[in-house]
């Protein structure tokens, strides 16, 4: 799977030269692929500059999307470049055009047009949100229309003062907010206050047991017997925000590995309509060629005693470790870290924590992905639903969407 589509654009002799020449009227979009399964809310990124060429002068604001049968569809225009550097530090006016298509089981071919139009194109409500939250000792939490995220930075990690009660964690780990509804709940369980959002009263709610682990998918250095693991995450970035995708970046000071001084960045790629987020964590050090980092996930995820079981299937040919965790109360939830073959993962465990291990240059980044699912939110009814998902994902990975493009008169 791929919580954003992968892409190899090919362009037509003939479309590359009506676009260039400013004649063709319409961006003609084909995205095929190979797999029998279906592919729900497979996000299609076309880079700006094709729609540029293809529309000379269109605007995000002017422009609409249709499938085959003439829909139009929800999308968006980041400001971030597919695959280029910017080393003026200037940024893109626009990066890429992003929509979602449900492949049925057995479709592997789907069309879609991008047109002008004179009309103003509508806002499409959000299904991804990410925000700093400083009214929560600067807590930052993201989610889309399936399952929530939050983690912790510098202020819950600071020492409390004598007789003040502030809560203090030193953690870099990540935590799970459980949706049972698709809509933003960011904003409204933070309203609530803090007592609240650890209640379901019909949206969902934070149960999931994070402490000094690693969390969902928190990561560190290891050295074969121990893990080495940043702090509370020190800056933070927001770099799209919806309505189909997400991207932000978390910055970790440099902690010591063994000896080694490692500092890490995380940017997350968060898209409507999936249970895993994409993480690119680019850890840099010197002295070493290179080091082994672990992600992981908490081995006692339960919060308050709910805990009755924790089953882990570590699968090296699908590249996942997943969890299903049975509760004595709130239902059952899964948990998984997806990482490519390319970065051939393997597995270990501390006292807390399951491990997926790869090895990591400096400066070069690491893609993983990590998600949640919950009982009470279907389709998660059972362990085998979950690792049927989380197996379909991997498939996805492997097997990314082809996209082929053409401008037309």
């Amino acid at each position: 799977m791929t919580i954003h589509t992968a892409l190899r654009l090919v362009c037509a002799a003939s479309a590359l030269a009506a676009a260039s020449a400013g004649a063709a009227e319409r961006l003609s979009i084909t995205a095929t692929h190979t797999l029998a399964q279906a592919r729900p809310a497979e996000t299609i990124a076309v880079p700006w500059s094709e729609v540029n060429q293809a529309l000379p002068g269109a605007m995000l604001q002017h422009i609409v999307v249709k499938d085959a049968a003439g829909h139009a569809l929800p999308f968006q225009v980041t400001n971030v470049a597919p695959e280029a550097k910017d080393p003026q530090g200037k940024g893109v006016a626009y990066g890429e055009l992003l929509f979602q298509h449900d492949f049925a089981a057995g479709e592997k071919r789907a069309s879609f047009t991008v047109e002008k139009t004179d009309a103003i194109a509508p806002v499409f409500p959000p299904k991804v949100f990410a925000r700093y939250v400083p009214e929560r000792l600067d807590d930052f939490a993201w989610e889309n229309d399936k399952v929530g995220h939050r983690t912790y930075g510098p202020a819950l990690a600071a020492p409390a003062a004598p007789g003040s009660g502030k809560e203090v964690l030193i953690s870099s780990g990540l935590d799970i907010w459980f949706k049972r509804v698709p809509y933003p709940i960011v904003d409204r369980w933070y309203n609530k206050g803090h007592d609240h959002y650890h209640h379901d009263e019909g949206e969902g709610l934070d149960m999931y047991n994070v402490g000094t682990s690693r969390g969902a998918g928190g990561t560190g250095i290891w050295d074969g017997k121990k893990l080495a693991v940043a702090r509370n995450y020190s800056g933070w970035k927001v770099i799209a925000n919806g309505p189909v995708r997400a991207i932000f970046e978390l910055t970790y000071d440099a902690w010591d590995a063994d000896g080694v001084k490692v500092s890490e960045v995380k940017r997350f790629t968060v898209d409507a309509g999936h249970y895993l987020d994409q993480i690119d964590s680019t850890f840099t050090f010197d002295g070493a060629q290179q080091l082994t980092a672990a992600v992981g996930l908490n081995k006692n995820p339960s919060d308050k005693g709910k805990q009755l079981a924790v089953a882990v299937l570590e699968s090296p040919r699908e590249g996942a470790l997943t969890q299903w965790v049975t509760q004595k109360s709130d239902g059952n939830f899964g948990v998984a870290v997806v990482m490519p073959a390319a970065a051939k993962p393997a597995f270990a465990a501390d006292d807390v924590n399951q491990l997926m291990l790869a090895k990591v240059s400096s400066g070069q980044p690491l893609r993983y992905y990590v998600g949640a699912g919950w009982s009470r939110n279907a389709p998660f009814t059972s362990q085998k639903d979950w690792q049927a998902y989380v197996s379909a994902e991997a498939a996805r990975l492997a097997s990314p969407v082809k996209v082929t493009l053409a401008g037309s008169k």
